[in-house]
């Protein structure tokens, strides 16, 4: 199948192209002989342009502190105002994707916030080593504000929007980055791994090698709003509550 990877029917929310395969992979056993190796005939289709920018409800505090603590308080003021929209994402999905750790979102954000600050958190996962623990946490966030900013109106599923969006303009991005460099530095196979390509995709990389990171005051805000990335993601004054949430047509 000519899919991305986790799609192997094409694009969610298709059902017409979705059935076509369906009835390709259905019609194979049908076939007098076998194995039976067969490619289907058609790519997936595009993803449709969402309607309007995908935007991410931050709020940044005023007060002056050091680079490494905004940078956090940043990322937790992030991870809370996308609750809402993942709280309306798995209303409407009835299931989430952002579950492996069994941990809540904010317990995920708290975890590897800890790793951004340099320390070394409890593994609050008793099955598995640390290193596993913080990458499964890391696939719990991306799948976080994926799911959320897919409820959004004109909220896209297509993976490689999604994917240029999280790395480019969430400051999620700068704290896994922020968390790859600290495994870099520190000794054993699995942090070593973490830090060279188990976090942050390579093909993400470059994004990263234009920031020189402020020291304090005004110019790190500054810099937190801009971004290496370039503007800042859009700024929703008021997030949508449980009680009043516009709808979008998103599987």
């Amino acid at each position: 199948m000519p899919f991305e990877l986790g799609r192997p029917l094409g694009p969610p929310g298709n059902r017409a192209f979705q059935t076509r395969v369906l009835q390709a992979v259905l019609g194979l056993l049908e076939r007098p002989e076998g194995p039976v190796l067969e490619d289907f005939p058609d790519d997936e289709p595009a993803g449709a342009a969402p309607e309007a920018p995908l935007a991410c409800p931050v709020s940044f505090p005023d007060a002056e502190m050091d680079a490494e603590d905004q940078l956090v308080r940043a990322f937790r003021a992030e991870v809370d105002g996308l609750r809402n929209w993942y709280d309306e994402a798995v209303r409407r999905r009835r299931r989430t994707t952002a579950d492996t750790t069994g941990l809540a979102p904010e317990a995920v954000a708290d975890f590897i916030a800890g790793f951004a600050r340099g320390d070394e958190p409890d593994n609050p996962l008793t099955d598995v080593s640390l290193g596993a623990a913080l990458k499964m946490a890391s696939e719990d966030l991306k799948a976080y504000y994926n799911e959320a900013i897919t409820a959004q109106p004109g909220g896209t599923t297509d993976p490689v929007r999604l994917e240029e969006w999280f790395w480019g303009e969430t400051v999620a991005a700068r704290v896994l980055n922020e968390v790859r460099k600290h495994c870099q530095g520190r000794a054993g196979r699995e942090n070593q791994m973490l830090g060279s390509a188990l976090l942050v995709p390579r093909r993400q990389l470059h994004r990263f090698d234009r920031i020189e990171r402020p020291t304090a005051g005004p110019a790190l805000r500054s810099a937190v709003r801009r971004s290496a990335f370039g503007p800042a993601p859009s700024i929703m004054e008021h997030p949508p509550t449980d009680a009043a949430l516009p709808m979008a047509d998103v599987p």
